[in-house]
């Protein structure tokens, strides 16, 4: 067995970790002028394509638990982004909904990922296996 030294800038860990912050600074400058963080806007993204959805289904759709999604959707609530009412037919569910006001952006936020796409100069062939790998490292199928 070989002892190989590892400096940082050979670590997966680093790598990803250097990836996550550049999406999020990438995003900000498109984020601002909406009035979202990269957090939030992963929310109205996720409620763009299915909404109402109770607060557990977004934070597995999304990778968050619930000490996590929860005050993120009671601050997207307080800035007029979302709605959250109790489930009619199971008053332990919370159902968010979007508010006309965010389904008003619907354009500007979706198109978001083209530009940064653009910044990041990928294909849309290299896009799509970039989300692959990363969705295989996140979800893994044994798991």
């Amino acid at each position: 067995m070989t002892s190989e030294r590892q400096t940082v800038g050979t670590q997966l860990s680093f790598a990803l970790y250097g990836a996550a912050n550049r999406m999020a600074r990438l995003h900000k400058p498109f984020l601002e002028p909406l009035g979202l963080t990269f957090p939030q806007y992963l929310v109205i993204l996720e409620l763009l394509n299915g909404a109402p959805q109770t607060v557990g289904a977004l934070g597995t759709r999304l990778d968050m638990d619930t000490g996590t999604i929860t005050p993120l959707v009671k601050r997207l609530e307080a800035a007029g982004f979302v709605t959250r009412t109790r489930d009619r037919t199971d008053e332990r569910r919370v159902l968010v909904d979007l508010t006309p006001r965010s389904r008003a952006l619907e354009a500007e936020v979706r198109g978001i990922s083209n530009k940064i796409k653009s910044a990041c100069q990928l294909t849309d062939q290299g896009l799509d296996d970039l989300r692959r790998t990363l969705e295989a490292l996140a979800h893994p199928a044994s798991e």
